[in-house]
């Protein structure tokens, strides 16, 4: 299973309750914090609907 890195690189000040829950369920709290998660399909689905706060990088 591939490894994926998540580095929060935009404010979630003035985002939807929905986009502030799914960077918390990420593991984000802070700008410039990453996390590193397994890539599975609910992994997949959270990073798609918070992508333009968010950077990914494989590891």
């Amino acid at each position: 299973m591939a490894r994926v890195k998540i580095t929060q690189i935009k404010s979630k000040i003035d985002r939807s309750k929905r986009q502030k829950r799914t960077l918390e369920a990420l593991g984000l709290r802070k700008i410039n914090q990453s996390v590193e998660h397994d890539l599975s399909p609910s992994i997949e689905g959270m990073i798609t609907k918070v992508t333009h706060l968010i950077k990914v990088e494989e590891v």
